[in-house]
C-alpha cells in the first residue's frame, strides 16, 4: 500500500457564520463568475485564512472587521494537492466578527463533479447545457472558495445570474427575480436564507424543465422537475410567471412532465410518513426533485434541492418496467430520509458516513412498505443488501463499517456495500433488537439533540440506549468496528421436556473456516422461534460470548426450532436448488438466479459450461411454463418481476420455446406491429442478442437511438454485452465510450460485455487497459472508478490473472479504487481455489443428472 498522505483539517481560527454567495454561470463558454460575501467569526488572531478551493482562480480578496476599514489580501497561496487555499493579510486580523470578500472565477467542467455542466437536446434537437452541482463529498470546494468540512455549517444566501428563459433552481425557495443591470438578457435570481447547513449539501441547478408539484399533507410543496418534454403542433407553451417568482411553461398537453407523477406521489406521501416517524416536522417550505442528464451517482439529498438520474426518477406509464418504478421508491425514500437524518443532523466527518448511508438504506425500505405493501419490500431486503454485504464482508480485504477517514481522496473508496448495505443490515438488526416504539424514541431524542448540529455515531447509541434500556453502543462497536460477520452453529439436544440449545460462533471467511490467532467476537441479538408459533420469538437472548448454552423450557421433541447457519459445498446448493422448482416468491428466484449467475460465470471457465446452462434450463423451465409470456388477470408487482426474471434466464441459457417467443415478440416491436411491455423488454432483448448477429446488434443500437427515455436507453445499454461473437463485442466496446452514451452509462455498457461472455470478459478487461487514460480522466477520484473496475475483472477465475490485475494498478494508480483493487485479486484467488476445490465433483453431478432418466 503507498503512504497515507498525511491529512489535516482547515485550522479553526476563522470560521463562516453566512455565506452571500452569487454566481454567474456562462453556458457557452463553460465558466462561471463569482462573489462570496461571508460574515466570518475570527476565533484567534491571525494573518491568514485557510480555505478549501478546487480549480478556482481568485481574483481579489479582503476582509473587514466589523465597524472598521477593509483590508486586501496580499497573497492567495494555492497548496492544489490538499485542495486549500490560504489567504495572506499585511496585518493582524483580530479576534471578532467581520466580513470576507473573495471575487473568484471557475470552470463548468464535465467530470460531473462540483459545479458542472450537464448536456441534453431540446425537443427541436438543439444541443444545450444545463449548469448543475454535486458536492458531496468534498467538491462544493470547486464551486466556491469555503470550508468544505461537514462539521462546519453555516447559513446560505445564494442568488444566480442566468438567462431569463431558464429555470434557476436552489435549496431554497425564490423571493426575488429582477433584471440584471449589464445585460437585458439575464435576470438575477435570489433565494432565501437556509438554515445551518453543510457546504456538501448546497446545490443549484440552470436549465430547461418543465414539473409537476403537489402539497404534502403537512403543507410543504413538493416539485418533481423533469426535461422539457415536446409541445405537440398546434399547442403552445404558455409563459408565466409563479407567485414564488419562478419562470414556468405550462404546456397542453404536457411534455415529459407526466413522467414525474409516480415520484410525486411517493414524495408526498413519505413526507409526512416520516414527519410522524420521527416527529419532527420537515424544516424547509419546499422541495425539489430534479432529473440531471449526466449525474454520476443514482441521486443526491441536497436539502430541499434533491438531484437524480433520470433513471431514478422518471416513470412513464407505458415505457417504464415494475422494477424501474419500485427503483424510484426506494431512492425517493432514501433521499428524503436523509432531509431529517443527514442534512438535519449531520455526521461530525466523513467516518460516519455510513452511519447517514446505512440508515437511509434501511428506512427506504419501511417508507416503500408503508406506500407499497404490494411490494413485499422487506423480503427483497434480503437479496438486496443483506447479501450483498456478506459477500464483501466475507473477504480479508473488506473493511469495517467504520473507517476512519483522513484526506478526501479516501472517502469516495467507502460508498460501497459495506456502508450502505452491511450498514442497513445491522441497523435493521438494531432496530428489531430494540423494537419499533423503542427505536422512534431514541431516533426523536437524537434528531432533536443535534438538530442543526453534528453528531457521531455514539451519539446515535447514547440516544438509542436512554430510550431502550439496552447496552445498544457495546452490542454495535462489535459490529461496525470490526469487520467480517460470525456465523452461529447450533446443536439441539432433548432433555425431559426442554430443549438444550449450545450456541457457537465463529467468523465467516470465503476462503474457509478462519484460522486467525486472535478470535473476533460479537455481540449478537438472537431471536429463537419454534414451530409453535414460527412468527413470533419465543425467546430473545444477547449472546455476548463465543459460546453460549439455552435452555428452551417446554419444548417437545417434535417441535423444531429454527437458528440459521450451514457451510455446505456446491453440489448440495445445486441439489437445494432443484428443490425449489415449485417455489412462488419472487425473492427465493431472485437469490437463486444471482447465484446461477455467479456459478456460471466461474464454470465458462471449464469445458462443462453447457451442463450448467442445461441444469438453468430445467430449474426455470417449470416456473416459466406456469407463468406464461402475458400477465394474467388480477397478477401484482411481484408477479412482473418474477416473469423478466424468469424469461431472461431461459433466454439467455438458450431454452428452446423461450427463444422462438422472444425472436417473435422481438420482431413484432421492431416492426412498430406490436410494442412489448415494459416489463418483457430487457428478458426479449438479452434473449435475442444472446443468440443473434450483426443484424441484431444494428437494431439493438437503432432502437437505442430512437429511444426517447433515457430507461430505455439503459435498459438497451445493459444489455448489448449479452452479444457472443468477438467482432461484434468490439462494437459494442467501441459504442460504450461513444457520444451516444452517456459518460456514467458507459460502465454499465462495458460491465455488460465483461458478465456477457468469457470472450467478453477477456476483450472488456483488454479495452480497459487499452483506453485506461481515457476511462481514468473520465472518472477518477469518483466512485464509477471503482465500479467499472468491480464489473471489468470480478469473474476472473485463475492466479495468473490476479497477478496481471494487481500489476496492471500497480503501474496505473487509481488511488479511489485502491481497496477495490485488493477485493477483486481476493475475489480472483478465491473463484480459482473454489474451481480447484469443486470442479470436478460438480461436473459429475451435472453430467450424470443429464445422463440420467428422466
Amino acid at each position: 500500500m503507498p503512504e497515507k498522505r498525511p491529512f489535516e483539517r482547515l485550522p479553526a481560527d476563522v470560521s463562516p457564520l453566512n455565506y452571500g454567495l452569487c454566481l454567474k454561470p456562462d453556458l457557452i463558454d463553460f465558466t462561471f463568475e463569482g462573489k462570496l460575501e461571508a460574515a466570518v467569526q475570527v476565533k484567534n488572531a491571525t494573518n491568514q485564512i485557510v480555505m478549501n478551493c478546487a480549480d478556482i482562480d481568485i481574483i481579489t480578496a479582503s476582509y473587514a472587521p466589523e465597524g472598521d476599514e477593509e483590508v486586501h489580501a496580499t497573497g492567495f497561496n494555492y497548496q492544489n494537492e490538499d485542495e486549500k487555499v490560504t489567504l495572506s493579510f499585511p496585518s493582524t486580523l483580530q479576534k471578532g466578527t467581520g466580513t470576507l470578500k473573495i471575487d473568484f472565477v471557475g470552470e463548468l467542467n464535465d467530470k460531473m463533479k462540483g459545479f458542472y455542466r450537464s448536456k441534453y437536446s431540446t425537443p427541436s434537437g438543439d444541443t444545450r447545457y444545463a449548469a448543475v452541482t454535486q458536492f458531496e463529498a468534498t467538491d462544493a470546494r470547486r464551486a466556491f472558495p469555503c470550508w468544505d468540512e461537514p462539521a462546519i455549517k453555516a447559513t446560505f444566501d445564494i442568488s444566480l445570474v442566468v438567462p431569463k428563459d431558464r429555470v434557476a433552481l436552489s435549496n431554497m425557495n425564490v423571493v426575488e427575480r429582477r433584471p440584471y443591470p449589464d445585460d437585458e438578457s439575464l435576470v438575477e435570481v435570489k433565494f432565501a436564507r437556509s438554515p445551518v447547513m453543510s457546504t456538501y449539501l448546497v446545490a443549484f441547478v440552470v436549465g430547461e424543465y418543465d414539473f409537476v408539484e403537489a402539497r404534502s399533507q403537512d403543507g410543504v410543496l413538493v416539485r418533481v422537475y423533469t426535461p422539457v418534454g415536446k409541445a405537440e403542433q398546434g399547442k403552445f407553451a404558455l409563459e408565466v410567471i409563479d407567485m414564488h417568482g419562478v419562470l414556468v411553461r405550462v404546456y397542453t398537453p404536457v411534455g415529459k412532465a407526466e413522467q414525474g407523477e409516480f415520484a410525486l406521489e411517493v414524495a408526498a406521501k413519505t413526507l409526512p410518513f416520516y414527519k410522524d416517524y420521527f416527529n419532527v416536522p420537515y424544516p424547509l417550505p419546499k422541495i425539489d426533485l430534479i432529473a440531471i442528464a449526466d449525474f454520476a451517482a443514482g441521486a443526491m439529498e441536497n436539502w430541499g434541492l434533491v438531484t437524480y438520474r433520470e433513471t431514478a426518477l422518471l416513470i412513464d406509464p407505458k415505457n417504464s418496467c415494475s422494477s424501474s418504478r419500485q427503483w424510484v421508491a426506494l431512492v425517493v425514500g432514501h433521499e428524503l430520509a436523509h432531509q431529517w437524518f443527514g442534512n438535519l443532523v449531520t455526521m461530525e466527518w466523513w467516518t460516519h458516513l455510513w452511519l447517514n448511508e446505512g440508515f437511509a438504506s434501511w428506512i427506504e425500505y419501511l417508507c416503500v412498505d408503508h406506500c407499497f405493501p404490494e411490494y413485499d419490500i422487506w423480503t427483497q431486503f434480503v437479496s438486496a443488501d443483506y447479501t450483498r454485504a456478506q459477500e464483501l464482508d466475507a473477504l480479508d480485504n473488506s473493511h469495517p463499517i467504520e473507517v476512519s477517514v483522513g484526506h478526501p481522496s479516501e472517502v469516495d473508496e467507502i460508498f460501497d456495500a459495506i456502508s450502505y448495505s452491511k450498514g442497513a443490515s445491522v441497523i435493521r438488526m438494531l432496530h428489531d433488537y430494540i423494537g419499533d416504539e423503542d427505536f422512534r424514541k431514541g431516533m426523536n431524542l437524537y434528531l432533536t439533540k443535534f438538530q442543526q448540529r453534528n453528531a457521531a455515531t455514539e451519539d446515535l447509541w447514547e440516544s438509542l440506549e436512554k430510550a431502550s434500556g439496552k447496552p445498544i453502543a457495546a452490542v454495535m462497536n462489535t459490529w461496525t468496528k470490526q469487520m467480517g460477520f460470525p456465523l452461529i452453529y447450533v446443536e439441539a439436544e432433548q432433555q425431559e421436556d426442554d430443549k438444550v440449545l449450545k450456541l457457537v460462533q465463529k467468523k465467516f471467511c470465503a476462503s474457509g473456516p478462519y484460522t486467525g490467532e486472535d478470535f473476533p467476537m460479537w455481540m449478537v441479538p438472537i431471536s429463537i422461534c419454534t414451530s409453535e408459533d414460527p412468527t413470533c420469538a419465543k425467546m430473545q437472548i444477547l449472546m455476548d460470548k463465543p459460546e453460549l448454552t439455552v435452555v428452551l423450557k417446554d419444548t417437545k421433541p417434535e417441535h423444531w426450532v429454527k437458528a440459521r447457519a450451514g457451510i455446505i459445498s456446491t453440489v448440495e446448493v445445486l441439489k437445494v436448488m432443484e428443490a425449489f422448482v415449485n417455489e412462488p416468491n419472487y425473492t427465493v428466484w431472485s437469490d437463486l438466479s444471482c447465484n446461477l449467475g455467479i456459478l456460471a460465470t466461474l464454470l465458462s471457465h471449464t469445458d462443462f459450461y453447457e451442463d450448467i446452462q442445461v441444469f438453468v434450463r430445467d430449474v426455470f423451465s417449470p416456473i416459466g411454463e406456469r407463468l406464461g409470456w402475458d400477465p394474467k388477470p388480477g397478477e401484482g408487482h411481484l408477479d412482473a418481476l418474477l416473469r423478466g426474471l424468469v424469461l431472461g434466464k431461459l433466454g439467455k441459457a438458450g431454452h428452446k420455446a423461450t427463444l422462438e417467443e422472444a425472436r417473435r415478440r422481438f420482431k413484432e416491436h421492431v416492426e412498430g406491429k406490436h410494442i412489448l411491455s415494459a416489463d418483457l423488454r430487457s428478458p426479449v432483448y438479452v434473449t435475442v442478442l444472446k443468440h443473434g448477429d450483426s443484424s441484431t446488434l444494428d437494431t439493438m443500437l437503432k432502437l437505442h437511438k430512437q429511444a426517447d427515455m433515457q430507461e430505455e436507453k439503459n435498459r438497451i445499454e445493459r444489455v448489448l454485452g449479452a452479444i457472443s461473437q468477438p467482432e461484434l463485442i468490439q462494437k459494442v466496446l467501441t459504442f460504450a465510450l461513444s457520444e451516444e452514451v452517456r459518460p456514467q452509462d458507459t460502465v454499465s455498457v462495458i460491465g455488460g460485455v465483461a458478465g456477457g461472455s468469457k470472450q467478453g470478459r477477456k476483450a472488456a478487461w483488454k479495452f480497459v487497459r487499452d483506453n485506461w487514460e481515457e476511462l481514468y480522466n473520465r472518472y477518477q477520484g469518483g466512485f464509477l472508478i471503482s465500479r467499472l473496475i468491480k464489473l471489468t475483472v470480478d469473474g476472473f477465475a485463475n492466479d495468473k490473472m490476479a497477478a496481471e490485475v494487481k500489476a496492471f494498478f500497480e503501474s496505473h494508480p487509481a488511488p479511489s479504487a485502491e481497496r477495490t483493487v485488493q477485493q477483486c485479486c481476493e475475489n480472483i484467488l478465491l473463484n480459482a481455489a473454489w474451481l480447484r476445490r469443486d470442479a470436478d465433483s460438480m461436473q459429475h453431478f451435472l453430467q450424470q443428472r443429464r445422463a440420467a432418466p428422466v
